[in-house]
């Protein structure tokens, strides 16, 4: 029982570990029963070793085809952007142009500048900012330059990617007077890199940039401005690079068809200079541009109000003096409409206090002449009323003077037109005919009476130094004076604002 319990153990354990037994050490004697299962676990082991290479076999293939799909892509992607020939030469590509290029040395190195030509299409000029004195353009920028590192066989010229500008060399052309600016990227980025066969190189690019543009005021708005657009490298000096416009004044084009709200271009030009700085002298460019105002629109809005309420001022004139609310009435509302006017027009100016504009000149003029027209009716009612004073005290003292004297009917049987007459005759009378005629008879009645008639000549003489003789002669005045003023400065005014 012992050898059977023994044997039956060795047995399991053989079969346990039939697979992983070498076949050295297996033993030889074969039971019935027991070697069937020998083999199905050997066939097992096998089995799964031969699928586990089957499937490390698939996965290698799987990758080896993604990776001549994606090499044969890129092959067409390269052969799309650099064209194809029909000739038997070799045909270029990407990589045999790249072959040994470093896009980090610029072309000529060691051997002279590399010169870059240069030209512009103004698109637009879409806002001049007076108040932060910039304008806004949109420009297409390009650039030419030759690159004997890409020389290669044909007539035929590149057409490459905007997005393969990395892989060359470029110039570092900026703007020194530009506050902002973006390079289009709808839909792709606003780029073009063109390589021809003798090596050179088209690169254009669409900018919008806010360029600053240093204005003169004084003669708003009737100025003309003169803006600049600069072109400098930013790293290389005259050593390495120089630019220079492609066709002079006919590299810059789209100034000519511009049309500007408030401006109109009357003239333009390039120039090649240099930018001195520091670290040495630089390579620069100068669109030089004139913009003059269009002064219609300001006419219509600012100076032909201000010269009709001028006007309406005038009106005054020929209302009676006695008519004071109707002649109060207009001096007041023209001058708080005209300092309206003033305070609108303002606003719409650039905040810059060191200019004293031509319109502001202008609306002083205006309201000078209207608030003058004021100060007159105040002045000639003034006159007025203190002529008509002086001839109600002149008749009270006439009427006391002719009551001492008993001279009563004859006041009262002259007429009002010869007792002015009278009056008038006296007021011309020197002090020396005023003389008091008595003697040591003479009562106190008389007495009386010259002291009055000597009082009523110091009054007179007194009234005939600060009145007017007749105070509608200030309004006939003013109707001949203010528009023969206003006329004459206005003539002046725009004689030097337009031609000087």
């Amino acid at each position: 029982m012992k050898k059977r319990r023994q044997r039956k153990g060795l047995r399991t354990t053989w079969i346990r570990f039939a697979g992983t037994l070498s076949e050295k050490k297996r033993p030889r004697r074969r039971v019935k029963g027991k070697a069937t299962m020998i083999c199905i676990s050997d066939l097992h082991s096998h089995c799964s070793s031969v699928s586990h290479y089957h499937r490390m076999l698939l996965y290698r293939l799987f990758w080896m085809s993604l990776f001549l799909l994606i090499t044969n892509g890129e092959r067409e992607f390269y052969g799309n952007h650099f064209g194809e020939w029909n000739d038997s030469q070799l045909q270029p590509t990407i990589q045999k142009l790249m072959k040994g290029y470093n896009r980090y040395l610029r072309p000529n190195f060691n051997q002279g500048p590399v010169e870059i030509g240069m030209s512009l299409d103004i698109a637009s000029i879409d806002a001049i900012s007076e108040i932060n004195m910039d304008y806004t353009a949109t420009i297409f920028l390009r650039q030419r330059w030759r690159d004997s590192r890409l020389l290669f066989p044909g007539n035929e010229s590149l057409s490459l990617d905007g997005r393969l500008v990395s892989l060359l060399w470029i110039p570092d052309t900026f703007i020194p007077d530009s506050k902002r600016s973006f390079l289009h990227d709808v839909t792709v980025e606003n780029r073009l890199i063109r390589i021809f066969s003798n090596g050179t190189v088209l690169y254009a690019l669409r900018i919008t940039a806010t360029i600053a543009c240093s204005m003169d005021l004084t003669k708003y708005p009737m100025d003309r401005q003169e803006c600049t657009l600069q072109l400098e490298s930013w790293g290389y000096n005259l050593q390495d690079v120089v630019f220079y416009w492609t066709r002079g004044n006919d590299s810059v084009k789209g100034l000519d068809t511009l049309r500007l709200a408030q401006y109109s271009v009357e003239s333009y030009y390039t120039t090649v200079s240099e930018a001195v700085y520091e670290t040495g002298f630089y390579p620069k460019l100068v669109l030089h541009f004139s913009l003059r105002r269009n002064v219609l629109f300001f006419i219509l809005e600012t100076y032909v109000p201000s010269t009709l309420l001028v006007v309406l001022s005038w009106v005054s004139f020929w209302i009676s003096q006695s008519s004071v609310p109707a002649r109060t009435c207009i001096g007041v509302t023209t001058v708080l409409t005209m300092t309206t006017l003033m305070m609108g027009a303002r606003t719409s100016l650039p905040n810059a206090n060191c200019f004293i504009k031509a319109i502001d000149v202008y609306l002083g003029i205006c309201f000078t002449f209207i608030f003058g027209a004021l100060l007159e009716y105040a002045c000639a009612h003034f006159c007025t009323m203190q002529h008509q004073t002086i001839v109600d005290v002149q008749r009270e003292l006439l009427k006391e003077f002719e009551e001492s004297n008993g001279m009563t009917h004859l006041a009262n049987s002259m007429s009002p037109k010869k007792m002015q007459t009278e009056e008038s005759t006296q007021q011309e009378m020197p002090e020396q005919s005023v003389t008091c005629e008595g003697n040591e008879a003479t009562d106190k009645k008389r007495e009386k009476g010259c002291s009055l008639s000597s009082l009523k000549q110091m009054s007179r003489r007194a009234a005939s130094m600060m009145s007017v003789e007749n105070p509608n002669n200030i309004d006939r005045h003013a109707r001949v004076f203010f528009p023969m003023v206003f006329l004459l400065v206005n003539i002046f005014y725009w004689l030097y604002y337009l031609l000087f």
